[in-house]
């Protein structure tokens, strides 16, 4: 918008949105809200929330006008022969339509009593007026149903028409690829719409000329679609999987193969060009405002949100397909599965590089490694030949350590843990193939060169090596954090165990150290559940002595080091059980009561892993003699000796205090991990049937709870409930090597038992009474509940996302009453370049600008700061916690 009158009038226009009623359907008043905004700021900044929210509460049917009219201009620009043309069709006009639209849709879906209304006015049957109508009677845009009351003549200039949010979403599907909109100008005869994919890459090895311009139109009708599709933000989680989004239905179930494959390949190559490396301004973290930029952060969420989608059950049989994840799934060139690859390792190796660059902040970029993780896990799971490809040529080392690097990057933050728990499940995917266990064996080169978080001090073994150290990092350090995802981690174990071979003694001594902890009383006894830990674990050394037995001696040696607390756990009763906790709270007390600062200020590993407990044995802290092997009693030593803080069970919902008893606990949203399927039941199934199906499940999400508890809320542990489970734990193979090597290997005082003699004698000896099991596969499944967690940190990662894009006032979402996820309030930062303070303000300002011209207020221009969860000095900024 040029002048500052000009913003008056419309601000103007605004206002009477709410004063006054019923606002005829052919006043030129409507012409205002495309003709005179010049920006998406100016959209934003002017058309405030407070005056959305006024409009909709007091003048819906000005609302409804307002919709209608700036829908059927949309539809008449798109028709029309000339668009876009600066005189007859301009488009100036038809993105204003997009903006305005953008803006206010939000608001209407996050008032729970317009759902009826919205379900009808979007969704429901209606009539519009011919071509021939239209012309006769001269109306400014379409009715969304004629008039009961027409005579014959008039009925005549009505026909039938899709309904008003289809039409809309088809419209702005055909605009991602108008003639001279968002693609080059077409031949003379061809149409204005031609389904070109804009990138090289999957589907198309020439890329489509585009501009800045172009590119900045894309990004404008992307934006409008995401935020109809984002209706699932105003929904809890269980209604989300439930009764779905239309928007995306209609998306997803398009059988159009043409429209789809162009959509698809578009959003899918313009995504894995990305280059951070090429777009990096020093030091100036707010490049995330060029379009190229935006482009791709859009192109990648409305990707996932349609490649994410369940279509719900009750929509039309015929229809149920999701057509996006269908044809992903159809790929199947070599070439096509490289250049994913590359993509996807590209800007998840970025941050990496960003860890160990000696300038930080020099390669500051936009982060999407969240999004594209979820990328490559939909790609190995929709795509069985994309996830052999990746295995069989070895990216999939690759993934394993930029894996692992994220999960243990953010294992610490409340805010990541969604990320974390994705990682443990994208590993547990690909670790059901056997070449995946097979491949882990590989000497890991390299690794000095990795961030100081996961480099290994003095590391010299395979990839199986360092899987199994940073799952045990995972589980140990993560102060009770990742209850939710030990299944997953402990299946991870059991999936590759069947194939490691040459387990070294730091891996070895670790898996013997997991039984350790979770063999002890403090960790059995302070819940009816974490022995369905412990069974797993056990599963998996003996799958790995049954079936590698002489090539994993380092691993026999660890368990002959380990033999005492085998036994105790043989012997294990709820008597000494109790008895040991008593005895291990005395030794404490009397260690306070002494002084011993040494002993008091450290807490073992138990401490880490351990699950909210009950009073019955409150004050448990595990077993004195814990580890023989003091190196891998990991835990802060400023951490003090109270009882631990029970597991963060953050909902995934932003419902009220009040309403949190009938909100599903996040734990019970994770993937169920499955009994194990031996590899022959799996390949007895019907070939229709894939592993990684996701169809709802109706299996119990409580199965593998960790913080279990009774009715009461408080557990009892008795002695018919460890009889129900001990006697099942599988020990006859620790047993048996114990008795068959212990004699091998007398042990000596100061001899080591991990010397070369000790190897070779293991190896050279045949373990009798031991037979291999079958192989079992811990597969991954999906359910109603876990879909809903997954959609909700998807969600809530386009919504930071979107946060982070748009400072101040100018976010889709920015301010609403969001319901799949919580929001969570953070103090702001101090003074940045970005965000200058005082006197340094205009300084500030100017360097910016001329770094990137990029508007820091979300509005429109001055420098009186920005209001929202981007604002100034002193205010609080929101995080979309998607746990």
């Amino acid at each position: 918008m040029g002048a500052s009158d000009s913003k008056i009038v419309f601000k103007r226009g605004i206002f009477r949105l709410s004063e006054e009623r019923n606002i005829p359907a052919d006043d030129e008043y409507w012409t205002s809200f495309w003709e005179l905004p010049e920006s998406s700021e100016d959209v934003f900044s002017l058309f405030s929330p407070a005056d959305i929210r006024r409009s909709r509460d007091q003048a819906l049917e000005n609302i409804e006008t307002l919709i209608l009219a700036l829908t059927s201009r949309l539809f008449v620009l798109r028709h029309h022969p000339s668009f876009p043309d600066n005189e007859l069709a301009p488009e100036r006009e038809a993105l204003n339509c997009v903006r305005v639209l953008t803006r206010i849709l939000p608001y209407l879906y996050e008032k729970e009593s317009l759902h009826q209304w919205e379900e009808q006015f979007f969704w429901g049957a209606r009539k519009r007026r011919t071509r021939q109508g239209t012309i006769a009677n001269e109306v400014l845009f379409d009715e969304s149903k004629g008039d009961k009351d027409d005579t014959d003549g008039e009925k005549e200039h009505f026909e039938d028409a899709k309904p008003l949010a289809e039409e809309l979403l088809d419209t702005m599907v055909d605009m991602l690829f108008f003639s001279e909109f968002t693609i080059p100008k077409q031949q003379p005869g061809r149409p204005k719409v031609t389904y070109a994919i804009w990138q090289s890459g999957v589907g198309c090895n020439t890329a489509v000329p585009t501009t800045k311009e172009f590119e900045s139109n894309r990004c404008e009708l992307l934006r409008l679609i995401l935020a109809l599709a984002g209706r699932g933000l105003y929904m809890s989680s269980p209604t989300l999987t439930q009764s779905g989004v239309r928007t995306l239905t209609h998306l997803c179930t398009n059988p159009d193969k043409q429209v789809v494959l162009s959509v698809l390949c578009s959003l899918l190559n313009t995504t894995l060009k990305y280059h951070p490396a090429s777009w990096r301004v020093p030091y100036n973290s707010l490049v995330i405002r060029d379009t190229k930029q935006l482009l791709v952060t859009q192109s990648l969420h409305l990707l996932l949100a349609m490649l994410v989608y369940t279509v719900p059950e009750h929509v039309d049989v015929s229809s149920r397909k999701n057509y996006y994840r269908h044809f992903l799934g159809r790929l199947h060139r070599p070439q096509d599965f490289q250049f994913i690859v590359d993509g996807v390792s590209r800007i998840l190796t970025q941050p990496l590089q960003d860890k160990t660059s000696y300038l930080p902040g020099t390669h500051t970029s936009i982060n999407l490694s969240a999004e594209m993780l979820m990328l490559f896990w939909e790609m190995i799971q929709c795509n069985k030949r994309f996830r052999s490809f990746v295995i069989d040529t070895d990216r999939a080392h690759d993934f394993i350590v930029l894996t692992l690097f994220y999960a243990i990057e953010y294992k610490n933050d409340p805010a990541k843990q969604g990320i974390v728990r994705m990682c443990a499940f994208l590993l547990q995917t690909m670790s059901v193939e056997k070449n995946f266990g097979l491949h882990l064996n590989k000497k890991f080169v390299g690794q000095e060169s990795l961030p100081p978080g996961i480099r290994i001090n003095s590391f010299d073994g395979s990839y199986a090596d360092f899987l199994v150290h940073s799952i045990y990092t995972l589980i140990t350090t993560s102060q009770g954090g990742l209850t939710a995802i030990y299944p997953a981690l402990l299946a991870i174990i059991n999936n590759i165990a069947p194939y490691i071979e040459n387990l070294g003694s730091s891996g070895s001594s670790q898996l013997m150290h997991l039984f350790v902890l979770m063999s002890s009383p403090s960790f059995l006894l302070a819940n009816e559940t974490n022995h369905t830990l412990l069974r797993p674990l056990l599963e998996s050394i003996n799958t790995i002595i049954e079936h590698k037995y002489k090539e994993n001696a380092q691993l026999v040696v660890a368990i002959i080091k380990n033999k005492k607390p085998i036994e105790n756990l043989r012997t294990f009763t709820l008597e000494s059980g109790l008895e040991e906790i008593e005895r291990r709270n005395r030794r404490r007390k009397d260690a306070n009561g002494n002084g011993d600062a040494d002993t008091t200020s450290r807490r073992t590993s138990v401490d880490s892993i351990e699950s909210p407990r009950s009073p019955a044995v409150g004050q448990a802290h595990g077993l004195e003699d814990v580890s023989e092997d003091n190196a891998f009693a990991i835990g802060d030593d400023d951490d003090s000796d109270d009882e631990p803080q029970p597991t963060p069970a953050a909902s995934t919902t932003s419902e009220n205090q009040s309403q949190t008893s009938s909100t599903p606990n996040v734990d019970d949203s994770v993937p169920v991990q499955l009994r194990g399927m031996s590899e022959k039941a799996r390949g007895k199934m019907p070939a229709g049937v894939r592993s990684f199906s996701r169809q709802n499940s109706t299996t119990s999400l409580g199965a593998y709870s960790v913080a279990g508890q009774s009715a009461t809320g408080n557990f009892e542990p008795s002695t018919y409930w460890i009889e129900s489970w001990l006697p099942e734990l599988p020990l006859h193979t620790f047993l048996t090597v114990i008795q068959q090597v212990s004699s091998l290997l007398p042990r000596k005082a100061g001899q080591d038992m991990f010397s070369p003699e000790n190897i070779h004698r293991i190896r050279e000896m045949d373990l009798v009474g031991v037979e291999a099991a079958p192989i079992k596969v811990h597969s991954f499944e999906w359910s109603p509940l876990s879909l809903g967690w997954y959609e909700s940190m998807l969600w809530g990662v386009v919504y930071a996302s979107e946060m982070q894009i748009a400072k101040g006032t100018s976010g889709i979402w920015t301010g609403t009453g969001v319901k799949l996820f919580r929001i969570q309030e953070t103090a702001a930062t101090g003074p940045t370049l970005s965000s200058p303070r005082g006197a340094v303000d205009a300084v500030g300002s100017n360097i910016v600008s001329r770094l990137g011209q990029i508007n820091l207020r979300g509005g429109a221009g001055g420098a009186g700061g920005s209001g929202g969860a981007g604002g100034s000095a002193g205010g609080n900024t929101s995080q979309a916690s998607g746990n």
